[in-house]
């Protein structure tokens, strides 16, 4: 019987283009994972201002994401969270100026942008309503859109490098790259290529 040597095996499988595969990210990991990289003060994500400025600041926490299930909103992600925000001057010690908080739905279409998920055509909605919050809404279509960014890659790294019990192999994620990404009911659907070398 031959037996296909495993070196000649290993060699033909390191020199195989990139592959193309779809990775599964449920909606509860996403949240962690944007908990990780965008709500890393103290669970809560500046959009101006930081803690230390107390009559200049807005923030978002408590974020929650699904997808959108609303007719005409297909292939949309929904993210709904908890805004926080002033916009006043500091007199005697004292905040004088608008502010307020309130839960809002942002519904976005994610996409692939250089390696990382980014939001297309943002928009925002919240229950109540303002001259203080009507600027919110309109800041923070524009911001969402530009600045929030999930890498995936370190991710990626992570769980595809994890070795095998008692293995005597090390895994390397090479040429890693988000090509598209899809909404379904339960997740994001991203499309990736990418090399796995075994050392």
């Amino acid at each position: 019987m031959f037996r296909f040597p495993a070196r000649l095996f290993l060699a033909i499988f390191l020199v195989m283009p990139a592959l193309a595969a779809d990775l599964e990210l449920r909606y509860a990991a996403l949240e962690r994972l944007i908990a990780e990289q965008l709500f890393t003060q103290d669970g809560r994500r500046y959009v101006r201002g930081t803690p230390a400025t107390p009559c200049q600041y807005a923030y978002l926490e408590a974020p929650h994401l699904s997808s959108a299930a609303s007719p005409g909103s297909d292939g949309r992600l929904k993210i709904t969270a908890k805004f926080s925000g002033r916009s006043a001057m500091d007199v005697l010690g004292r905040c004088m100026g608008m502010g307020d908080s309130f839960d809002l739905t942002i519904l976005a279409s994610p996409v692939a942008r250089k390696g990382v998920i980014a939001m297309d055509d943002v928009h925002v909605t919240t229950m109540k309503d303002s001259y203080y919050i009507r600027r919110v809404r309109t800041a923070l279509t524009e911001s969402f859109g530009k600045d929030f960014k999930i890498d995936v890659r370190d991710q990626a790294k992570k769980l595809l490098e994890q070795p095998a019990a008692n293995s005597s192999y090390k895994q390397e994620l090479s040429d890693f790259d988000l090509s598209a990404v899809r909404v379904t009911p339960e997740a994001l659907v991203l499309v990736v290529e990418f090399k796995l070398v075994v050392k």
